[in-house]
C-alpha cells in the first residue's frame, strides 16, 4: 500500500519574539542621544499583530524604524512579513506609521504557490490551500524535497516556513 508524504507551507512571526524586539528597541531609544527629549513610541497590539510607531518628524520615524528592524533581525523575526503602512501626519509635526505582521499566507500568494508546484511538473505532487497554509503532498519524498527547493527559490512576498513534514 503506497503512502503519501506531505508537508505544510506557512508563514508568520513568533509574537513573543516581536514583543521582545519591541521592548529592546524601546530601551535603546530611551538611551540613545539622538532620541533624547523626543516623543518616539512603539506600541504593539498582540491580538491584532499590529505595531504602531509615532515620532516627532519623518527623520526620527526612519531612525525609529531602523532600530526596530535591527532588533527584529537579531530576534529572528522575518522582515518580509512586515507590511509598513503609509506615513500619516499627526498633530503638529508628529508622524505615525502602522506596521502589520503577516501571520498567514495571503490568498493570492497561496494561489501562486499552488500554481508554481503544479507548473513544476513534479510527478503526482499536489498542492492544496487549507486556510492560511498550503499543504503539498505526494508519494515520493524526493519529489517533495524538490518542491521545497522550488518554493525556496521563488519570491512570493512572504517568508515561507516548511513544517509538519510527514513521511
Amino acid at each position: 500500500m503506497a503512502t503519501t508524504a506531505s508537508f505544510d507551507v506557512s508563514t508568520g512571526a513568533d509574537l513573543q519574539e516581536v514583543d521582545n524586539a519591541v521592548n529592546q528597541a524601546l530601551k535603546e531609544i530611551a538611551q540613545r542621544y539622538d532620541f533624547k527629549g523626543t516623543h518616539c513610541t512603539i506600541a504593539f497590539d498582540r491580538d491584532k499583530a499590529v505595531l504602531r510607531l509615532s515620532a516627532d518628524d519623518e527623520y526620527r520615524m526612519n531612525a525609529l524604524q531602523d532600530v526596530l528592524q535591527g532588533r527584529m533581525v537579531k530576534r529572528g523575526v522575518p522582515l518580509r512579513n512586515l507590511d509598513a503602512g503609509a506615513l500619516e501626519q499627526g498633530t503638529g509635526q508628529s508622524v505615525r506609521r502602522t506596521i502589520t505582521l503577516t501571520q498567514g499566507i495571503p490568498a493570492d500568494a497561496a494561489r501562486k504557490i499552488v500554481k508554481a508546484v503544479r507548473d513544476a511538473g513534479l510527478k503526482k505532487v499536489q498542492a492544496s490551500i487549507q486556510g492560511d497554509e498550503v499543504r503539498v503532498s505526494g508519494p515520493s519524498k524526493d519529489d517533495l524535497q524538490a518542491a521545497m527547493a522550488l518554493l525556496r527559490g521563488q519570491d512570493f512576498g512572504v517568508e515561507l516556513k516548511f513544517g509538519n513534514y510527514r513521511g
